[in-house]
């Protein structure tokens, strides 16, 4: 079986191809309900709808493209008097509307841009100030959104309660089941009369509706579920300036308008002009398909919805939102196009389509050779010429215990098992702080071997502090601000001038004045260190910036390991600042400002004392940044790179990031989890090496390379170090994924891989699972990953693969115990009427059976909260097998114990009974059906550990599974002792009762027995 479902049944995890998806839904031969089966797969015609949508975006980019440059040549003297602004947008205070907003940005119309004024024309019009933004009274603002409409794009409407039921109902067994109760009804009516002629036909009626609002209740729950986690996934906040005031809002309160500051990683949040910004390049592949990057400026100023800020930083105006926007309509489309199908689905799809091709073989079987004893029976009477209204019902009733083993063997709860599991996992991972994005990567979690992880901000705490510096030549130890004060008198003037010039104009953060008048340092934390270092030694962001003109920036990058800016000086003369990478920079450097102020030449003693203190900062795990400065000639053009040596340091800052609490305990648990942790970082080897061993990272056995050197290596070396390396510093975003790459490969091991910056989507795009930070990650990563941690701590990661496990094992338990329930089922039903001519169990009995191991076994197992000792057993890893030899074991097991009381009752129950009269025949098949539903149950408990004996361990801790026992039970003693009439069964007396609740019972230290039983 599982090489047929590995041949044929097969998906990857993400990037499955479209064959392999089109391939398993043409093999799935026997669906009762395609509507049910397939709501949790990819719609491919509505893929194939975006795709062609994209293509339509790019040609039509294109072509405006084209002509706005064919209009630069006649845009002189140009004049468009044919735009009257429409009264509705006047009456509401602007002077321009929505769909002329539109055509400027999505045509890329140079004319009509120019005609109303340029972007601060358009400001004007839409009553906004590319400075301080948008007004926040309130009237104004609902003004604005009913001219201009709301960022949100139209998503399908919520399914009610009803339309579950209603698919519930296309059941194809049960439709059949349902004209079979028609057929009843009316055949019984005719020649019994009513009420009791209806009997039958009225309790397959019940039993049908009980089903399909049973499956419908758990699907609603479920889709809820769905919902709530795709509002999660949807949320991104981003910054704007509003009265002035710069602050944090999400996507979906924009308006056009608002003034948007975007940087590197950032999406673009709605189509908008470009203000001001530096070295913006856009990747507008996610839109148009195209890969080649658009450079945005004050030329060519049109930035589109859904686009992404590849590098540079900018202020935009925002002019189209929502729906009038191509992203969304594009994400209308694709939200339909729906996730990939799950590889655990697809395979579970396989196996109810095996299963579903026996059991309707056995299904025509049984019919045929229940229809040939009546044949015979009436052979032998000499009534085969005569037929009543009791042959028909009895040629109905075997009809449908037909159909109903097909109800049965058909496994349709086991793909739909997956999705239960995962919609339960991921509600429970949201509250432990992880997001998942993709339903594949809950599932992949649990095989994952290898976890690459950053540093910063996941395995250290993020909050980072200057405690030591080295400004001129001088080593000092800082802490509270008073130290930096005296640092500040003990420089010279010159020196503090210099370094507060580098530290606020050399920044990707901001000083700001929030709205009750304190200072709020708003950036990456590295810049936050930085910035708040310079205000305790006096410096005024504001004043600094507004001293100096800035003439170019480069920002920061993974690949240079450093940023710089070029300034033109109040006395004249231009400046470039540098700061990165404390080796990096230094070996950029000739010259150095001494203990007096003095620039002096970088002499070799000078030298070796800066790489001594870089070192000694890095042994004691503090991240170490290097400054440095110099004077350009004024021929300097801001199209010219930035020099790359010749610079003088100013300083060497050491900064503490202190390692996050319950990390060592994180690491151990993965360790005994049988995952490798290697630390892949951009920061200095020794900081990442004394991290490493503190974080129990890095072992005596273990290696730590420096990317450089890893590039550096031959095939055959990557071979034999890959394997040790626990520690990769100075690491480059393509030494992050070369590395995951031949763990993945060349290996053969699930690699989880963490990330935050724009670089980083290459390799969590390669891994099996691309961890996202939430707090520090760019939009860029954030969309390229399977799973989002929302507070960027290592112990969630942990979290994150203990729930992949438990839905791995509640699945397997799952497919456990329903293939147990399918096999008896089948063999009891089938082997029965081949031998005596008539089944034990009825139409309406095996619908209940079913509703047990589908609906109510999927609840009562896929929903097992994970245990601790989950993390003690190794990981499946790529290769393991998911019906495994435990599972066989058991199941077979199983089946053959419940087959063979079974078929004892049936053959020697009235004996063991004393069943005598009339009604021996009923009160046995009762029995039969009792003790089997008893089996069912404390099979249900025995399949909540596949391994362990101890099966009650932590069982009142998953009320869920409780619920569905307790209800399981009390349901089954009202049919034996109330719906008689309806189910085909009599009440029990008590020893009765006892004695087929003690054989179900037996089946659980039979259980205990089989699981002692070696595989």
């Amino acid at each position: 079986m599982e090489s047929y479902l590995s041949e044929n049944f097969d998906v990857k995890a993400k990037h499955s191809p479209e064959e392999a998806l089109q391939k398993w839904r043409k093999l799935c031969g026997v669906v009762k309900n395609p509507k049910r089966r397939f709501r949790h797969t990819a719609n491919i015609s509505k893929r194939y709808e975006a795709a062609a949508m994209r293509q339509t975006n790019q040609e039509k980019l294109r072509i405006a493209v084209l002509v706005s440059k064919a209009a630069f040549q006649f845009i002189q003297g140009v004049s468009l008097s044919d735009y009257t602004v429409p009264a509705e947008v006047k009456a509401a205070g602007f002077e321009i509307c929505a769909d002329e907003l539109g055509s400027i940005v999505e045509g890329h119309d140079v004319k009509k841009l120019k005609f109303h004024g340029g972007v601060t024309g358009i400001a004007e019009k839409l009553s906004t100030s590319t400075t301080s933004g948008l007004s926040t009274d309130n009237d104004l603002l609902n003004r604005r959104q009913e001219i201009y409409g709301i960022n949100k794009f139209a998503e399908s409407e919520l399914r009610s309660f009803w339309i579950f039921v209603w698919e519930a109902l296309h059941d194809m067994t049960l439709m059949i089941l349902g004209v079979c109760a028609v057929v009843s009804l009316l055949v019984g009516i005719a020649t019994e009369g009513w009420p009791k002629g209806a009997h039958d036909g009225l309790g397959i009626v019940a039993s049908i509706l009980l089903v399909v609002f049973v499956t419908a209740t758990s699907d609603y729950r479920q889709s809820l579920q769905f919902r709530d986690l795709d509002k999660e996934k949807k949320k991104i906040i981003i910054q704007v300036t509003r009265n002035g005031f710069r602050q944090k809002l999400s996507i979906y309160d924009l308006l056009p308008g608002d003034i948007v500051h975007l940087s590197i990683g950032d999406q673009v949040p709605a189509d908008g002009l470009f203000i001001s910004g530096f070295s913006v390049l856009i990747d507008e592949s996610s839109l148009t398909g195209e890969s080649e990057p658009v450079m945005v400026n004050l030329e060519n100023p049109y930035m589109l919805s859904g686009t992404k800020i590849q590098d540079g930083s900018c202020k935009m105006l925002v002019t189209t939102v929502g729906m009038r926007t191509q992203w969304g309509k594009l994400m209308a489309t694709l939200s339909e196009g729906g996730d990939d199908e799950t590889p655990l689905q697809v395979k579970l799809n396989g196996v109810a389509t095996i299963i579903g091709k026996i059991g309707l073989a056995f299904a025509v079987v049984t019919f045929a050779v229940l229809v040939q004893g009546l044949f015979s029976r009436k052979w032998h009477e000499g009534s085969h010429w005569s037929w009543n209204g009791d042959n028909a019902l009895e040629l109905l009733e075997y009809f449908a215990v037909a159909v109903t083993i097909v109800v049965v063997a058909v496994p349709e709860g086991l793909p739909l098992a997956v999705t239960l599991s995962l919609a339960f996992a991921m509600k429970k991972m949201m509250n432990d702080k992880a997001l998942v994005r993709h339903l594949a990567a809950c599932e992949t979690m649990g095989s994952a071997t290898t976890i690459c992880s950053d540093k910063t901000g996941t395995l250290t705490t993020n909050h980072m502090t200057v405690v030591k510096s080295c400004i001129c030549m001088n080593i000092k130890e800082l802490g509270q601000s008073e130290k930096a004060s005296s640092l500040f008198s003990e420089i010279p003037d010159s020196t503090v001038k210099l370094l507060l010039q580098s530290i606020f104009n050399n920044t990707g953060g901001e000083v700001v004045t929030s709205k009750d008048g304190k200072l709020e340092i708003l950036g990456t934390p590295t810049e936050s260190a930085l910035l708040e270092f310079a205000l305790s030694l006096g410096g005024n962001f504001q004043a600094e910036q507004q001293a100096v003109k800035l003439i170019k920036v480069e920002p920061f990058n993974s690949t240079k390991k450093r940023m710089g800016v070029v300034l033109e000086l109040p006395e004249g003369g231009l400046r470039a600042h540098t700061k990165g990478a404390s080796e990096i920079v230094l070996a950029a450097c000739n010259k150095v400002i001494n203990s007096k102020g003095e620039v002096v030449a970088l002499d070799e003693a000078s030298l070796n004392h800066l790489k001594v203190t870089i070192d000694q900062f890095a042994s004691e795990a503090l991240r170490t940044l290097c400054l440095a400065y110099m004077d350009l000639e004024n021929g300097f053009s801001p199209d010219n790179p930035m020099p790359v040596s010749g610079y003088t340091c100013i300083a060497i800052v050491g900064i503490k990031d202190p390692v996050r609490p319950g990390v060592k305990e994180s690491v151990a648990v993965c360790r005994s989890a049988g995952i490798t942790v290697r630390m892949v970082t951009g920061d200095n080897i020794n900081t990442a090496k004394a991290i490493a061993r503190e974080c129990g990272i890095l072992t005596d056995d273990g290696i730590a390379i420096e990317g450089p050197d890893f590039r550096e290596k031959k095939q055959d070396e990557l071979f034999e170090l890959i394997p040790k390396i626990q520690v990769m510093a100075r690491s480059s975003p393509l030494d992050k994924h070369t590395l995951v790459k031949h763990l993945r490969t060349t290996f053969g091991e699930v690699v989880a891989v963490t990330g935050d910056g724009t670089n980083d989507a290459p390799a969590l795009h390669e891994a099996d699972i691309g961890l996202a930070m939430g707090i520090a990650g760019t939009e860029v990563a954030k969309e390229s990953a399977d799973v989002i941690i929302l507070d960027d701590n290592f112990s969630t990661i942990v979290t994150v693969a203990k729930w992949g496990r438990s839905v791995y094992m509640n699945i397997q338990k799952f497919v456990q115990f329903q293939l147990t329930v399918n096999v008896v089922a089948l063999i009891v039903n089938f082997s029965s009427a081949c031998l005596t001519g008539s089944a034990p169990l009825t139409a309406v009995q095996l619908l209940w059976v079913n509703m047990i191991m589908d609906t109510l076994g999927a609840l009562a197992l896929a929903t097992e909260p994970p245990k601790d000792e989950l993390m003690k057993r190794s990981p499946v890893g790529r290769k393991g097998n998911f019906i495994s030899n435990v599972m066989w074991r058991n199941i077979l097991g199983q089946s053959v114990y419940q087959f063979m009381i079974i078929w004892y009752l049936q053959a020697k129950g009235k004996d063991m009974f004393n069943l005598e009269g009339p009604n021996s025949d009923l009160v046995l098949n009762t029995l039969i059906f009792n003790a089997f539903v008893f089996c069912q149950a404390f099979n249900e408990i025995s399949s909540r550990e596949m391994e362990q004996i101890n099966v009650f361990k932590g069982i009142l801790d998953n009320y869920v599974f409780v619920a569905v026992l307790g209800s399981t039970i009390i349901f089954q003693i009202i049919i034996v002792e109330f719906l008689g009439t309806f189910a085909n069964t009599t009440p029990l007396t008590l020893s009765q009762w006892l004695v087929t609740v003690f054989i179900g019972f037996l089946g659980m230290p039979i259980a205990a027995v089989l699981k002692m039983i070696p595989v």
